[in-house]
């Protein structure tokens, strides 16, 4: 299974997690949830920041865990007891052993380097863990991945079993920062505890202590601390009572540190100078030229609407809009999204976005994700991307029977209609 599909099946298990009354909201929140997975930083590493489907808990408000959850307020804490560095290979040893030079807790300025590697992601995150034995470590640095995120990830053991665990730092601009707020529902969310404290510099801090599976089918825990910084940085840390983050058994009852240890990794300001050094994740959107007005996307759009589909309201944003349909008795939300990657070329998706399209005559890249017979509450995702970088992502979250057929979703993806101007 590709790494969208499981971000896609985290996602629409999540929604169906949350009960009949969010069913007309399944469109924007799939289409966003896509969006970020496919393009942003959903990397199914084990540091990635948003990890499992327990992080994609719909929260009773509507909204979605699309950042990392946390919060317990625990004071002002140091780092975790650790020695200044260790050294960043990826076989077992010591964790209080020698120190890498760049990696040194608390003492690093926070002026932007050049490049932050993933060795020293890997011996500054192993320098602010307690005491223990480190294995299986791995970190990619801000040189990699278009400098959008770095990480670091490793299996820990304290005596008491073994936890894998993960950290990964992002920058995000204003308008894309995560939420950090906890469910109204803790059950629903599969957590046992959430809370948000604000830090005297403007942070808000989330710790949360759930799970890795929201149905619990195993016993798998997931401890997690999550910092928004003032500045856009995003410093997420997962614990696991488990060495792997799925499928393998418990090592120990629970993940090794605690929540006050979890903050204070998450707040060290070793973590500074990897903030300055990375670009700003995802998408630029106030950058981006989707090629035709609002008002254009929605006459292009009731154009290609099937006989008898007629919308009843909508929602619109800059490059998204959701649309209420009715038609024969069935309703439903439409959620769509034109960009024209041509005046962002940059950020447009890359060729491992569209390993399992179809590609048309055309040359456009053809993605149909969820088909309704199987898909949860309905739900159907169909993304066209043009040669000329014209991309249209049309989310469909149908209450009841389906409003409409893939192959009618897809006509109004492919259309020659989504044209710059038209």
């Amino acid at each position: 299974m590709s790494e969208p599909d499981k971000f896609e099946d985290d996602l629409l298990y999540a929604l169906t997690r949350t009960g009949e009354g969010f069913r007309t909201e399944q469109a924007d929140l799939v289409a966003g949830g896509y969006r970020r997975g496919r393009r942003r930083w959903r990397r199914r590493s084990t540091a990635a920041v948003v990890g499992g489907a327990a992080a994609l808990a719909l929260v009773g408000t509507g909204a979605v865990f699309l950042g990392a959850p946390a919060g317990k307020d625990a004071g002002s804490v140091s780092a975790a007891s650790a020695p200044a560095g260790a050294t960043p290979d990826a076989t077992a040893s010591d964790a209080t052993g020698s120190a890498a030079a760049a990696a040194t807790p608390t003492s690093v300025k926070s002026s932007a380097p050049t490049v932050v590697s993933g060795d020293e992601m890997v011996a500054t995150f192993r320098a602010l863990l307690p005491k223990g034995q480190v294995s299986d470590a791995k970190g990619h640095g801000t040189d990699e991945n278009r400098g959008s995120y770095a990480d670091a990830n490793l299996v820990f053991d304290d005596g008491q079993g073994r936890s894998l665990m993960g950290l990964s730092i992002q920058k995000h601009r204003p308008k894309d920062v995560q939420p950090q707020t906890c469910p109204t529902n803790l059950k629903i969310a599969s957590l046992d505890s959430c809370t948000v404290t604000v830090l005297p510099d403007g942070s808000k801090l989330m710790l949360t202590q759930g799970y890795e599976y929201p149905d619990h089918r195993a016993t798998t825990k997931e401890w997690r601390a999550s910092v928004a910084r003032p500045d856009g940085g995003l410093i997420g840390f997962s614990e696991w009572n488990s060495p792997q983050e799925k499928d393998a058994p418990d090592s120990r009852p629970n993940p090794p540190l605690t929540l006050d240890q979890l903050k204070a990794v998450v707040t060290d300001k070793s973590w500074d100078r990897v903030v300055a050094a990375l670009r700003f994740d995802g998408v630029d959107t106030e950058a981006i030229d989707p090629g035709l007005s609002l008002q254009d996307r929605e006459t292009v759009l009731t154009g290609l609407l099937p006989s008898g589909v007629t919308v009843t309201d909508r929602r619109n944003r800059e490059l998204r809009a959701d649309f209420e349909l009715a038609g024969g008795g069935r309703t439903g939300t439409l959620t769509l999204t034109v960009e024209n990657w041509a005046k962002a070329p940059d950020d447009r998706p890359g060729p491992e976005s569209y390993q399992d399209a179809e590609t048309l005559p055309d040359g456009t890249k053809l993605l149909v994700r969820g088909a309704v017979a199987s898909a949860p509450k309905g739900v159907l995702v169909v993304d066209a991307m043009r040669p000329d970088g014209m991309e249209v992502l049309v989310t469909l979250a149908s209450k009841g029977d389906p409003l409409m057929t893939a192959a009618q979703l897809r006509a109004i993806a492919t259309s020659p209609q989504w044209k710059p101007g038209k």
